[in-house]
């Protein structure tokens, strides 16, 4: 549990809470957990349809944060940010903390799923060289060139993808680059396309948010999530690989 905290914060683990069953051989590490699952948790952390929900972790914002950010926004809740530059930003601003365990008042969630936002590993095996289709591979530039790969025990990237570090989002102290700034990067990435065109991907479905997110900020609309992954994609060897 959080030792140090912004006020009327509740923990959130990313394995525990934020995360379904990893089945070995079938699914991707940190698999999107059940509705049922999900929406439990929600109302245990006392979410309903009037609460304003603010996501921070202890890296930017790119870890659990942007992972609760998006699970609310696919159950139906829009009512929800990511804090800029996380925790060090606000210890750094000076911000007040507080010690303790703390709990919210039980609430009731209520779930209104939005499929659209997701994109299957069928979904990514028929449009991964569909040119009008831009897969946005999130992690470290490295990784997706198949170099330093120190998680998954396969190296490489789904033919097709495209290198969109989620790193590449933010400014040296953690927080987002501008709009602008985004606006004028993802748009050389997706040609002038919008984001409905660009599914995202990563690891095991967390940094790949972070793209989703800062297309938001960027003004350029939604992009869909990969739910499956480099590590989902890589348990059936029939998949393509690509190393370039």
């Amino acid at each position: 549990h959080l030792k140090a905290h912004i006020s009327g914060a509740v923990f959130a683990d990313l394995d525990r809470d934020l995360s379904g069953p990893k089945i070995p051989g079938v699914t991707g590490r940190h698999p999107i957990p059940t509705i049922e699952f999900a929406a439990e948790k929600f109302s245990q952390w006392g979410i309903d349809d009037s609460a304003q929900v603010i996501c921070y972790d202890s890296v930017g914002g790119a870890l659990a944060a942007v992972r609760a950010w998006w699970m609310l926004r696919w159950l139906g809740h829009d009512a929800v940010a990511v804090l800029d530059g996380g925790w060090q930003k606000w210890l750094e601003s000076s911000q007040p903390v507080c010690n303790g365990f703390q709990e919210s008042p039980v609430r009731h969630f209520v779930a209104r799923p939005r499929p659209e936002l997701l994109a299957s590993t069928a979904d990514v095996e028929r449009l991964h060289m569909d040119p009008q289709t831009f897969l946005l591979d999130a992690r470290t530039a490295d990784r997706y060139h198949g170099e330093n790969e120190t998680i998954d025990p396969v190296a490489g990237h789904i033919p097709g993808a495209i290198s969109a570090p989620y790193f590449d989002n933010m400014q040296p102290d953690l927080t987002f680059r501008s709009p602008a700034e985004l606006r004028a990067h993802y748009q050389e990435i997706l040609g002038g396309a919008p984001a409905e065109s660009a599914i995202a991907y990563c690891g095991s479905g967390v940094t790949s948010i972070h793209d989703i997110l800062a297309m938001q900020i960027a003004g350029l609309g939604e992009g869909r999530l990969y739910a499956g992954w480099w590590s989902e994609w890589i348990t059936d060897p029939r998949r393509p690989i690509a190393r370039d």
